[in-house]
């Protein structure tokens, strides 16, 4: 696959995506919202046995609406589902959603990860994700930061901080490839009990450590079950139907798989998004293969990338991947 990353290695190398986290740091948890300068054609697959989701039947390619206002990832499993209505709120303040009767209804499609058991203070008398939703909104940006922060900051992996990741990806034509994802799976992200990325095959410019293959030792996986999901974004510029941007989504899946094992396990909800912005051309089917190929790779960079940035803080259950190999990064 001809290219290369693109300026920022951020799902916002895709003109016109801004992205912002909002997280408590007493809750240990977080979230993150997509939103475009317009709104954004999707689509979706869930991969995993355990999804908890918000409006993602819209996104079917047989359904009415074609586009959504903006993306929630969260953490707080099924609380977090409401970081989306204080997205629609922020959305409605700013005049943004589907026109209806002389009214504007913003979509907002989410899902949410299970980060509920990892330390943080869950003792809220009043579900705070709306706040964390709109406060995620209004931090929207292209320059987004990565490892324990917005949906990723509680985030776990088997043995390791999870995290959130971003990486991108310039094809021929204009066409500019993107991904984010929030990585909290029951598997391994690393390689037997070394500090090697199952990613390293795909790794651009060490950008998690350049250290390349370990030993694929798979060790039994230790987290426990229903303590997880992982939970993706890709885009691109292309101007795709929502039936292609479904087959983009479905690609993209591939790249969890190269990057966490085991993946797509009952235990996780495993979902990946796609959007465009529809600013470059449309393609044909090869063209689709190209984009498809490279969400996923842009995926699998991701994840990594959201493991080797995590931060190491008081009161962690798991190291952050530079605590436990002693990496100053």
């Amino acid at each position: 696959m001809s290219g290369a990353p693109g300026s920022r290695n951020l799902i916002t190398d895709v003109a016109g995506l801004r992205l912002g986290h909002h997280h408590d740091a007493r809750l240990r948890s977080g979230v993150t919202v997509l939103v475009g300068d317009r709104p954004l054609r999707a689509g979706m697959h869930v991969m995993g046995g355990a999804p908890g989701t918000r409006e993602t039947e819209l996104l079917a390619p047989d359904r009415l609406v074609q586009d959504v206002d903006a993306l929630v990832l969260s953490g707080g499993s099924a609380y977090g589902l409401d970081a989306a209505s204080g997205v629609m709120d922020g959305l409605r303040a700013m005049g943004r959603g589907f026109a209806v009767g002389g009214l504007r209804v913003p979509i907002v499609p989410a899902a949410i990860l299970f980060d509920l058991n990892n330390g943080g203070d869950k003792s809220w008398s009043q579900n705070p994700y709306a706040d964390f939703g709109r406060a995620a909104l209004e931090a929207a940006s292209v320059d987004v930061a990565l490892g324990s922060v917005g949906a990723g900051f509680g985030a776990t992996t088997a043995r390791l901080k999870g995290g959130f990741g971003s990486a991108s990806w310039t094809l021929g034509g204009g066409i500019t490839v993107g991904a984010a994802v929030a990585v909290n799976p029951v598997g391994c992200v690393t390689m037997g009990q070394g500090p090697e990325f199952w990613a390293s095959p795909f790794e651009q410019g060490g950008e998690f450590g350049g250290l390349g293959m370990g030993v694929a030792d798979i060790v039994p996986v230790t987290k426990l079950a229903r303590e997880a999901t992982t939970l993706a974004i890709v885009a691109t510029d292309a101007a795709l139907t929502q039936a292609q941007l479904t087959r983009m989504s479905i690609a993209a899946h591939d790249g969890i798989a190269r990057a966490i094992v085991p993946a797509h396990t009952p235990f996780d909800g495993d979902l990946v998004f796609a959007v465009t912005t529809a600013t470059a051309p449309e393609v044909d089917d090869l063209g689709l293969l190209d984009i498809g190929h490279a969400a996923a790779t842009c995926l699998t960079r991701a994840i990594a990338r959201a493991v080797y940035e995590a931060q190491s803080m008081p009161g962690d259950l798991l190291p952050s991947w530079h605590a436990r190999f002693g990496y100053a990064g």
